[in-house]
């Protein structure tokens, strides 16, 4: 089994894809890598425009941007993940595709970082570890509800000073999380998928 990184040929196929993982990496992929008919709805709502700038906030091992990346390459496509062994795979992922300019990795949690510049969000819960036991990455970082309920209020408050305009696409996120000028625009995979845009 292949324990580097994921040619972007298996960015087509979900089985192919996670057949390319180490076994540790395909065991997780099921419920913490976006399926890529769910990164090709969401990419498609977030790059409404050439240039624009879009951010997966918990990005794992790279799934998402290099997927989406690959669909469009006249947008930019950026992931911030605190996991460093996640992080460089997706580092080495990226080394593989042919979008590799407009797909960028960065290593830190997301409360350090300045999101001004982003013209959309992707955000599959990735807070959710610190309320349930089950099916967690790994034991590397800190659970707790307290810090899930930080984490959704840092959250909140990007949003809420994001501008008007801005692109927002859930999965598996609680919409009472989300501020209130957030218009939901579609739900699709049976609701679990949600794109709204900010008035």
């Amino acid at each position: 089994m292949n324990t580097g990184p994921v040619s972007t040929a298996y960015y087509s196929d979900d089985e192919l894809y996670a057949s390319q993982l180490s076994p540790r990496m395909k065991k997780l992929s099921p419920m913490h890598w976006s399926p890529l008919e769910v990164i090709k709805t969401a990419a498609a709502f977030l790059s409404d425009k050439p240039g624009s700038k879009i951010i997966d906030i918990g990005s794992g091992i790279g799934k998402f941007c290099i997927a989406a990346a690959q669909e469009y390459p006249d947008c930019d496509f950026y992931g911030i993940e605190q996991r460093k062994d996640l992080h460089e795979i997706a580092l080495l992922s990226r080394k593989n595709s042919p979008s590799e300019l407009n797909i960028h990795f960065m290593h830190g949690n997301f409360t350090e970082l300045d999101f001004s510049r982003y013209d959309g969000l992707y955000f599959f819960n990735s807070f959710a570890e610190n309320l349930y036991s089950f099916g967690r990455i790994d034991n590397s970082i800190q659970y707790s509800a307290g810090l899930y309920n930080y984490y959704a209020n840092y959250l909140y408050k990007i949003l809420e000073d994001k501008a008007y305009g801005t692109r927002l696409v859930t999965y598996h996120a609680n919409d009472a999380e989300l501020p209130k000028n957030y218009q939901l625009i579609q739900t699709t995979f049976n609701d679990h998928l949600k794109m709204y845009i900010k008035e």
